[in-house]
């Protein structure tokens, strides 16, 4: 059985972001699902497809290491600036959108910084993908 096909307005969270985020799915020429553009594991440039998430609570991020420093060792959140580490994991085995794998509910994306950003709502209500 297939997995929820992910969709432009797909709800993202990264594990150490404090806010949810809205991956944005270019409408170039490519697969419609329920009216928005599909999502394909390639779906991960950031600032672009992936907005920040808030702020950042990761100590591997330079920018909150550097401000948890100066407050003298309290951790200091600081702007979220997405750094995805690759493309998404775990997408589609058998659908191809543009001949990239389809995104799906369950994949995950690293950040550099050593959080995992997941899909918490893929926009899909009711197609699957395989």
């Amino acid at each position: 059985m297939g997995k929820p096909a992910v969709t432009a307005t797909a709800t993202l969270m990264c594990s150490f972001g404090i806010a949810p985020s809205t991956l944005v799915v270019l409408p170039i020429p490519r697969v419609l699902i329920e009216g928005k553009p599909a999502a394909t594991i390639a779906d991960n440039i950031p600032m672009v497809n992936i907005p920040p998430f808030g702020m950042c609570t990761s100590l591997a991020n330079p920018t909150v290491a550097a401000a948890t420093a100066a407050a003298l060792g309290v951790l200091t959140p600081m702007p979220c600036i997405p750094a995805p580490a690759g493309p998404w994991l775990n997408g589609a085995t058998t659908t191809l959108i543009g001949g990239k794998p389809g995104l799906t509910l369950g994949a995950q994306c690293q950040c550099a910084y050593g959080g995992v950003i997941q899909i918490i709502n893929p926009g899909a209500v009711t197609t699957l993908e395989g």
